[in-house]
C-alpha cells in the first residue's frame, strides 16, 4: 500500500515539473493520446462506486441492480461517439475554451457572464458532494481493510490525493488515472476468477446462489418498471459530467475520439462485468462459508481479496480500490479548481494576474473544496452509492441537455441555457431530497425538465448571429474531417 501511495506522489511530482501555466494545469496543453484519455475518463468516472457501491448493491438485491452498469455502458458509448469529437473541436474553435462554463459563455457569446458564474457554482455544489462520496469510500476502505478509524482512513486518502493533485494538476490527475485504471482492471479480473475457483466453478456457484435466493440471478425479479428505468437512466448523466467530458477537450485531435471510444468502452465492459461477477460469486462464497460474516455488503470485494490472496497480492488488489477512489477525487478537484479560478475568480478578481498566480489560486481552490467535502463526509448516514447518485443526477440534468444542444443545435440561446441549467439543478435537488426519489431516480425528471425548458426558452429568445453560425459550422467540419498525420520534413 505504501508503494502504491508513493508511486502516485511520484507521478504527481513528474506532472508538477511539466506544468508551466494555467492551460497546462487545467487541460495538459490538449495533448492526451486516445488511450490516455480513455483510461483516464474511465478511471475518473467509475470511482469507489465500481468496487464498493455496485458489488454491494448486487450482493443485496441481485442482478436487477446491474441495470445501472448496463445504462452506464450504453451512455458512455454514446458520449464517446457523439459528444467527444464535436466537443474537442468546438472548444478549440470557440476561443480555446478550457472549461465547460467558459465554453458555454464563448459558444453563446454571453456578455453578461451569468452563464459562466451559474455553471461554475453548480459545479462547486454538486462536486463537493461527489468528492465527499470518495472520502467516505476511503474511510470505509481503511476501516474494513486495516481496522483503522474511519477518520484516519479518510485523512490518508484525502491527504495523498491532494498532494499529487495540488501540485500535478490535470496532467498529474490524468497520468495517475491511467495507472489506476490498469490496476482496477487487473483486480476486477483476478478477484472473481480466484473466488470462482474457491466456490467450485460455475455450476456450483450458481447452485449456491439459488440456495440463497433464485431471484438474485434475474435482471427483473424484485424490481419495478420505474426502478429498472431509474437504474438504466444513469446513462443519461454521462454527457453532463464535467470531470469526464473535460478529457475529450484535452485530446490531441477530434479524430482521436474513435480510438478512445474503443479503448474506453472495452475497459468499461471488462471492469463492469468483473464487479458484477465479484458480487454474485461473493454470494456463493459466503453461503458456502457461513463462519465468515459480511457486516457491510459494500465491502464484499475487500473481504474476498483479503481472504483469497496472499497478503502481498491482496495488498495490490486493495490498492486497486484506493486507485478507484483517488482517481475520481483528483479529477473532480481539478474541475472544481478550474471553476473557482477560470470561471469565477477571473470575473471578479485581478485582470492582470500572472500565470504563476493563477496556478497558485487553482491549488488553493483544490484545497478549499477538499476541506468542505471532508466535513460533509464525516456524516456517515449516507451510503457511497447515494452520494454518487445525487451528484451524478445533478450534473446530468443541469449540463447534459445544454451540452448536447450547444453541440448540435444552432438556435440554443443564452437565456435557454441559463434557464435549463437552473431547472435541472433545482429539480434534482428537490426531487432527490423527497420521498419521490425512492420511486424514480431524480435524473429522469431533472433531465426531461431541463431539456424542455432549454428548447422552449431558446425558441422564444433566439436571435440569429453570423459569428455563432460560423463557429458552429467550423466545429462540425473539424470534428468530421479525416485525420492527417503531419508530414516529415527533411532538412
Amino acid at each position: 500500500m505504501i508503494l502504491y501511495l508513493a508511486a502516485m506522489v511520484a507521478i504527481g511530482w513528474f506532472a508538477f515539473r511539466q506544468t508551466k501555466d494555467l492551460d497546462d494545469y487545467m487541460l495538459a496543453g490538449r495533448g492526451l493520446k486516445p488511450g490516455t484519455a480513455a483510461l483516464s475518463a474511465g478511471a475518473s468516472d467509475m470511482s469507489g462506486w465500481l468496487l464498493l457501491g455496485l458489488p454491494g448493491a448486487i450482493y443485496v438485491s441481485g442482478l436487477v441492480e446491474a441495470w445501472i452498469a448496463i445504462g452506464l455502458t450504453i451512455g458512455a458509448w454514446l458520449n464517446w461517439k457523439f459528444v467527444a469529437p464535436r466537443l474537442r473541436s468546438y472548444t478549440q474553435v470557440s476561443q480555446n475554451s478550457i472549461t465547460i462554463p467558459s465554453f458555454f459563455e464563448n459558444r453563446l457569446k454571453d456578455k453578461t457572464r451569468l452563464l459562466r458564474v451559474v455553471s461554475g457554482l453548480i459545479i462547486l455544489v454538486f462536486f463537493t458532494f461527489y468528492v465527499s462520496s470518495g472520502m467516505v469510500a476511503g474511510g470505509v476502505f481503511f476501516e474494513e481493510s486495516f481496522g483503522s478509524t474511519f477518520l484516519l482512513g479518510m485523512l490518508i486518502v484525502a491527504g495523498v490525493t491532494l498532494l499529487y493533485t495540488v501540485f500535478g494538476g490535470f496532467l498529474g490527475a490524468t497520468l495517475t488515472d491511467v495507472a489506476q485504471g490498469i490496476l482496477m482492471l487487473v483486480a476486477l479480473v483476478a478477484v472473481p476468477l480466484m473466488a470462482l475457483s474457491a466456490t467450485g466453478g460455475v455450476t456450483a456457484t450458481l447452485d449456491s446462489i439459488r440456495e440463497v435466493d433464485p431471484n438474485l440471478l434475474s435482471l427483473t425479479a424484485g424490481g419495478t418498471v420505474l426502478g429498472i428505468i431509474s437504474a438504466a437512466a444513469w446513462g443519461l448523466g454521462y454527457v453532463g459530467q464535467p470531470h469526464i467530458i473535460v478529457r475529450f477537450m484535452a485530446m490531441r485531435t477530434p479524430q482521436d475520439a474513435k480510438a478512445g471510444r474503443r479503448i474506453g468502452i472495452g475497459w468499461m465492459v471488462a471492469t463492469a462485468l468483473g464487479a458484477i461477477a465479484t458480487a454474485l460469486i461473493g454470494i456463493a462464497y459466503f453461503q458456502q462459508n457461513p463462519e465468515l460474516t459480511l457486516a457491510n455488503p459494500e465491502t464484499v470485494f475487500l473481504l474476498l481479496s483479503q481472504t483469497l490472496f496472499h497478503p502481498f497480492i491482496a495488498g495490490l488488489v486493495l490498492a486497486a480500490v484506493l486507485a478507484a477512489i483517488m482517481s475520481t477525487i483528483s479529477s473532480q478537484l481539478i474541475v472544481c479548481s478550474s471553476a473557482l479560478v477560470e470561471d469565477l475568480y477571473k470575473i471578479v478578481g485581478k485582470k492582470d494576474a500572472t500565470p504563476k498566480q493563477l496556478v497558485m489560486l487553482g491549488r488553493l481552490g483544490v484545497l478549499l473544496v477538499a476541506v468542505v467535502a471532508g466535513l460533509i463526509a464525516l456524516n456517515r448516514d449516507t451510503t457511497i452509492l447515494a452520494l454518487v447518485g445525487f451528484a451524478w443526477a445533478g450534473f446530468g440534468a443541469a449540463f447534459g441537455p445544454v451540452v448536447l444542444l450547444s453541440l448540435y443545435w444552432k438556435k440554443l440561446s443564452t437565456a435557454g441555457t441559463l434557464a435549463s441549467m437552473i431547472t435541472g439543478a433545482v429539480v434534482v435537488f428537490i426531487w432527490g431530497n423527497s420521498p419521490l426519489s425512492g420511486v424514480l431516480y431524480e435524473i429522469v425528471p431533472g433531465f426531461a425538465a431541463s431539456l424542455i425548458v432549454a428548447v422552449v426558452v431558446s425558441l422564444a429568445t433566439y436571435k440569429p448571429s453570423a459569428e455563432i453560425d460560423a463557429e458552429f459550422d467550423a466545429a462540425a467540419e473539424q470534428a468530421h474531417a479525416k485525420y492527417q498525420a503531419p508530414k516529415k520534413v527533411s532538412v
